[in-house]
């Protein structure tokens, strides 16, 4: 090695030889077309004696069009196209002479294969037929994923047993400190015993930084790509994904958080002008950041207000957490007197603050009105599609309907202007999935936050009430989100959908939500099984992760440019590293009682 060599080239070099140890498996592809990551070769052979044309539609695309992919002339010419292997395929072969599909099929395609469609005359009729074959065999597209979890099953292993087996050595050495008798440790001695006082049970409960901590560590990971994994980045319009989950997570605990600190604050007599206060800063704070630093990097050049990106990530979070703690300082004071014996004790967490909850019922009308009776030009009205090529090409300037309309009313130019639905729905309009419209159920599942928040504090060391109202509040959103949807992708009444903040989709993330918080709850601190390690350092600094993540996450070390594009096996180790890095990180500071508070 040159001496002259950078340290960081050096470092790629040695992870990209690693992963192309471990890939070598996969091969090569010697072709003209470069076949990459999600993607396959499929060949077409035209042994007919006119020329055909091969049109296509995903699955995943709802009542999309289909497009043109490639034509083949006819007597024996064949022509090859690379396709993606992400969803399930719908291709079509047309005859243009004859004026009819030759032949449709449906298929998931693998990534890296390479496949040959044959198109020719049958033997026993006179209709022509399509013959598939498999020229080049597809990679393992999950291998990555199954040796990293493997792997990463291991390290948790390692983590959990290496403390008992030191415990076991330091109880072995104390028995024969005492069988030896030893007077400094003799067990007739008190100051032996002196610090060995029962610890007070930590009154923060761990849960609550575990959560948040694991919503913000997946955040960062499918942030950072997820490996390129599709169920690791957001849906294109309808449905769930891995990374569709984790931002109403992080509301919800928000709303779980509020109650806690503006309750804990109330009874130390803070008032309400100091609480104003102090939610007015700590909004004010979240919106600079997320409107000038994150919505903003040096490489884009000199700031310009023809780009900026107003909504944002932060700014929602900052709205929300603005309406969540007003409710909490003026209407939030109540304690439920578990003493008093009434027919509504059941339900006394909710009867007690009805100006609260009158106050989201309120909001949740106005997102229902607006969603479904706002005009919108050229759309139809409740329009809940995303435009583009869906809904057989009618409504191609129509994305996210009341919703997308409002925020280009609002911002013009000054949104995002690759929303998930581009690429499959071919959409033109910029859409925000932070827009003004989703905000109000962004307060919403905030607000079923606020319900657990609740029930922590007024079932405080009754674990099997809390545990059983955690599971009762999840039951009846589960069964909300399944009406709603039909529990179907696209078929319900109102689809689950991330980019909308649909009803359906808050009651959905709700039902998880109190899943996940309740069996947390239960490992971290009702059984002490688990301290909630990693996850439990980034959960308190999540402003330092997300914001270090967000202005530095796309620099070295954290990440690189990648050599090997055929497979995941790099955009997976780039992803975790990536992430592992931020978990460290926050580790350190953990160490040194560093927590960043606004």
């Amino acid at each position: 090695m040159s001496s002259n060599m950078e340290p960081g080239r050096f470092l790629q070099t040695c992870l990209t030889l690693l992963i192309l140890i471990c890939s070598s498996g996969g091969g090569h592809i010697e072709s003209e077309h470069a076949v990459k990551m999600d993607q396959a070769l499929l060949t077409f052979h035209n042994q007919l004696d006119h020329e055909v044309h091969i049109v296509y539609t995903s699955d995943y695309c709802y009542k999309c069009v289909y497009q043109h992919l490639l034509s083949v002339n006819g007597s024996n010419n064949n022509a090859s196209a690379v396709i993606s292997t992400k969803f399930t395929l719908t291709v079509g072969v047309e005859s243009q002479t004859r004026n009819a599909t030759v032949c449709r099929w449906s298929q998931t395609y693998g990534e890296g294969g390479h496949y040959s469609v044959w198109i020719r005359m049958s033997d026993a009729a006179s209709n022509p037929s399509c013959i598939h074959t498999v020229d080049k065999r597809p990679n393992n597209v999950y291998l990555p994923l199954l040796v990293v979890a493997l792997l990463l099953a291991i390290i948790a292993l390692l983590f959990s047993v290496t403390p008992y087996i030191y415990r076991s050595r330091r109880t072995s050495k104390c028995m024969k400190t005492i069988c030896c008798r030893v007077p400094q440790y003799s067990v007739d001695d008190d100051r032996a015993h002196a610090g060995e006082a029962v610890k007070p049970k930590p009154t923060r409960l761990r849960s609550l930084d575990t959560f948040r901590g694991f919503a913000l560590t997946v955040m960062v990971f499918v942030n950072y790509g997820g490996g390129g994994y599709w169920f690791f980045q957001h849906a294109p319009w309808n449905g769930l994904t891995v990374a569709d989950l984790v931002m109403p997570w992080f509301v919800f605990i928000i709303g779980t958080s509020v109650v806690l600190a503006f309750t804990s604050m109330q009874r130390r007599g803070v008032g309400s002008l100091q609480l104003l206060r102090k939610l007015t800063w700590r909004t004010v704070v979240l919106l600079t950041l997320g409107f000038c630093f994150l919505n903003y990097s040096p490489s884009d050049g000199p700031l310009s207000w023809s780009w900026l990106r107003i909504p944002g990530v932060l700014q929602r979070l900052a709205f929300t957490y603005l309406v969540l703690s007003l409710l909490q300082t003026f209407w939030g004071q109540k304690e439920i007197p578990l003493r008093e014996h009434h027919w509504w004790n059941p339900v006394q967490d909710v009867l007690l603050y009805w100006p609260q909850w009158l106050i989201i019922i309120l909001l949740e009308t106005l997102w229902l009105c607006i969603t479904f009776f706002l005009p919108v030009p050229n759309c139809p009205t409740g329009y809940l599609g995303a435009g583009g090529i869906g809904e057989n090409g009618l409504y191609p300037n129509c994305t996210g309907g009341a919703a997308g309309y409002i925020d280009r009313w609002m911002f013009g130019d000054n949104m995002y202007r690759y929303p998930t639905c581009k690429e499959m729905y071919h959409t033109t309009q910029p859409f925000d999935p932070e827009g003004i419209l989703g905000t109000i159920n962004s307060i919403v599942m905030g607000f079923l936050g606020m319900q657990a928040g609740k029930i922590f504090i007024f079932y405080k060391d009754i674990n099997i009430h809390i545990l059983c109202r955690f599971l009762v509040w999840a039951v009846i959103l589960g069964i909300s989100a399944a009406i709603l949807s039909k529990c179907t992708r696209d078929g319900g009444f109102i689809p689950v959908n991330k980019n909308l903040w649909s009803l359906s989709y808050v009651m959905c993330l709700g039902c998880f939500s109190f899943l996940l918080l309740g069996a947390v709850y239960f490992v971290t601190d009702v059984k002490g099984w688990w301290g909630g390690q990693p996850f439990i350092y980034p959960g308190t600094n999540s402003i330092f992760v997300y914001v270090g993540h967000s202005l530095l996450g796309f620099y070295f070390p954290f990440r690189w440019q990648m050599l090997l594009q055929e497979t995941h096996w790099e955009w997976l180790l780039q992803s975790l590293w990536g992430t592992a890095l931020w978990v460290l990180i926050a580790y350190l500071l953990y160490r040194k009682k560093f927590f960043l508070k606004i």
